[in-house]
C-alpha cells in the first residue's frame, strides 16, 4: 500500500469477523496445547513435531525440512528438539551423505508417546472445532483456510512443505 491510496477500512461486519478470527486462532491452539500438556505432558509444538516424524518414512526428517513443515525458524526448532531429546522423544542423527545436515529421529519412546496422545488430540479437535461448526461448516472452513495458505504461498511469504500449496500439520 502506498501513501497515495486511501485506506479501505473494515466495515463493522468485517471488523467483527476479523476479531472473531483472531480470538479463535489464539484460543484454539492454546486450548489444544493445554489439553495435550495436561493429558500427556507435551506442548503443542512437541506434538506437532512427533506427528511430522511419525508420518515420515523411517520416522526421521532433515532438521531444515522439519522447520519448514512446522512453520518454525531453524533456531527455534533446534531448541525445541533439544528439549525433546532430553525427554527421550527424539534424537539427532548426522546425515551420512551431507555432514552439515542433521536428521531429527523419532525414538521408540517418542513413538509410544504419539500413539498414546493422538486419540486424545483428535478428541479435542472434534470437541473444540468440528462439533461447534458441524461437518459441512468445518469442511468449508478448511477450504477457506486453504485459500489463505495458497494466497500467501503465491506471494512467496512462505514455501509450502511439499510444493503443492498444502500445509501438512
Amino acid at each position: 500500500m502506498t501513501d497515495s491510496q486511501p485506506v479501505a477500512w473494515l466495515t463493522e461486519g468485517e471488523q467483527d469477523a476479523w476479531r472473531a478470527w483472531i480470538a479463535a486462532t489464539l484460543l484454539l491452539p492454546d486450548q489444544l496445547g493445554r489439553d495435550m500438556q495436561d493429558e500427556h505432558g507435551l506442548s503443542f509444538a512437541d506434538y506437532e513435531i512427533l506427528v511430522q516424524l511419525s508420518e515420515h518414512p523411517e520416522r526421521r526428517i532433515r532438521m531444515s525440512d522439519l522447520a519448514e513443515r512446522t512453520l518454525s525458524s531453524r533456531s527455534r526448532l533446534s531448541h525445541q528438539i533439544a528439549r525433546m531429546e532430553n525427554a527421550g522423544l527424539v534424537e539427532r542423527q548426522q546425515c551420512d551423505d551431507d555432514r552439515r545436515g542433521t536428521f531429527a529421529v523419532l525414538t521408540e519412546h517418542g513413538w509410544s508417546t504419539i500413539v498414546a496422545a493422538a486419540p486424545d488430540h483428535v478428541a479435542s479437535v472434534r470437541r473444540y472445532l468440528i462439533e461447534p461448526l458441524g461437518h459441512e461448516r468445518f469442511t468449508e472452513l478448511g477450504r477457506m483456510c486453504q485459500a489463505i495458505v495458497e494466497h500467501l504461498d503465491d506471494r512467496g511469504d512462505r514455501g509450502s512443505s511439499e510444493g503443492d500449496g498444502r500445509v501438512d500439520l
